[in-house]
């Protein structure tokens, strides 16, 4: 279809939103630099701020009107590396939607002490989704009407097929080629909502799988640090919801090696299914991209090309290819 201002947010929620932010402790793992997944947590956060700004709060739009704030889609691109004490300043826009049935928006994302340079670049999908629970709502306002889906899917692109299983063996039906496979019971505190995994959960499983991958593979994030200093960096992730998962299911994880580029960065795609009545149902879809650096001091760091072990390990050498119930 052809996008038009129709398809973009109206009301207060049309206007952009400048803000500042700061990365969260737990996500400085290696020396003092921030990981992707708490870079993206960055991104939903601001997201989050400018509904809270623009009167749209996502706590108040579940109890007043039944609405639940769900990211839909998150497109990261990481440019500059952030430091812990680092303060991102950026500006959370609207932005046209293609389907025109979720609020989209553009994030950037800049280090106050170098404002010049963009060191995240985001575009983030948002539905507003009716809740199955709870007691009567007020009418949802006329502005938000237009992105309030139902509880049963999501406005997302369906690339990725069911996989029939019957009474056979999931993991085995979904392994094969250059896969890695990782079964995990979804807790409580990856959902939202009271019943269902959010975008973080979703964010945690890739962050997980690559680990258990590399794991596999003999190329360990602990190993390749001990032996040679190399740590992974994220220059690229996204995820899209397709589907509901829901707690206390049984999620299938794929981790699938795509591209290597001249053995300096890799592409992999993440596919999360739920098993029920003998179909495994896709739920999320994705893709991340990773590099390896070589740790200089505790504040610097340069990218490195794969060797051959890492490189070998990557295009399908060695491991058994799937993992259970690590969480």
């Amino acid at each position: 279809m052809t996008v038009t201002d129709a398809t973009r947010p109206a009301g207060p929620l049309a206007q952009p939103t400048d803000l500042e932010i700061r990365p969260r402790y737990e996500g400085s793992n290696i020396c003092t630099w921030i990981g992707f997944k708490h870079v993206n947590y960055l991104v939903e956060e601001a997201v989050l701020e400018h509904l809270r700004r623009r009167g749209a709060p996502a706590g108040e739009l579940y109890e007043r009107y039944g609405l639940c704030v769900d990211i839909a889609d998150i497109d990261t691109r990481i440019l500059h590396a952030f430091h812990i004490d680092d303060l991102a300043v950026g500006e959370v826009a609207p932005a046209p939607s293609a389907s025109g049935g979720e609020l989209a928006f553009t994030v950037r994302l800049n280090r106050q002490a170098d404002p010049s340079n963009i060191a995240v670049s985001a575009k983030v999908r948002v539905v507003l989704r009716s809740d199955p629970h709870g007691s009567a709502a007020e009418d949802v306002p006329a502005h938000l009407a237009p992105f309030v889906v139902s509880n049963a899917g999501l406005p997302a692109p369906y690339d990725t097929p069911a996989v029939p299983v019957g009474d056979g063996d999931a993991a085995a039906a979904l392994g094969g080629g250059n896969s890695f496979v990782w079964k995990w019971r979804m807790p409580y505190f990856y959902c939202h909502f009271t019943e269902r995994v959010q975008m973080s959960g979703y964010l945690r499983l890739m962050e997980e799988v690559v680990d258990l991958f590399l794991a596999d593979r003999g190329v360990s994030i602990k190993r390749l640090l001990d032996e040679q200093n190399w740590i992974p960096v994220v220059p690229h992730s996204r995820i899209t919801l397709l589907d509901e998962a829901r707690m206390e299911e049984d999620l299938y994880t794929v981790f699938t090696v795509e591209n290597v580029f001249k053995r300096f960065t890799y592409t992999a795609r993440m596919d999360c299914y739920a098993l029920r009545d003998g179909v495994l149902v896709p739920t999320a879809t994705g893709h991340i991209t990773h590099g390896y650096a070589v740790i200089e001091n505790r504040r610097d760091w340069s990218l490195v090309s794969f060797d051959d072990r890492l490189a070998g390990a990557l295009e399908g050498a060695g491991g058994q290819g799937h993992g259970t119930g690590r969480g």
